[in-house]
């Protein structure tokens, strides 16, 4: 394990009955309360990271300076993040000065026309 995924200890409250689904569960299954909770996070957790509304959530509120970028990693994924990162940059890059074009006649005459039902009125 590396220093990130060092177990924590975490205390919460839940309605009876679903510790009793969960043990019933866990006894069947031969395993461990945690294992499953643990296993069940992490399912939730990856279903809602790849989820498009969730994404979108996290990309507005990252352009917006609501959230920074590390904690953009930990919630869509390296590989999402740096991605957002450079949406943003670019979002936030001043346009390129540009000359307007000049009249020069890139179809050298030969451009052919098409008309259209709003040419007909």
């Amino acid at each position: 394990m590396s220093g990130s995924d060092d177990p924590r200890r975490v205390h919460f409250q839940s309605p009876g009955y679903l510790v009793d689904r969960l043990d019933a569960i866990a006894e069947l299954f031969e395993k461990d309360r945690t294992d499953l909770l643990v296993e069940a996070i992490h399912e939730y957790i990856e279903d809602t990271a790849s989820s498009e509304s969730f994404q979108k959530l996290v990309a507005t509120k990252y352009y917006d300076e609501q959230l920074k970028f590390e904690t953009v990693k930990q919630l869509v994924g390296v590989e999402t993040a740096q991605h957002l990162r450079i949406l943003k940059a670019d979002l936030e890059d001043e346009p390129l000065d540009l000359a307007a074009p000049d009249n020069t006649d890139v179809y050298e005459g030969d451009a052919t026309t098409v008309e259209t039902a709003a040419d007909e009125r």
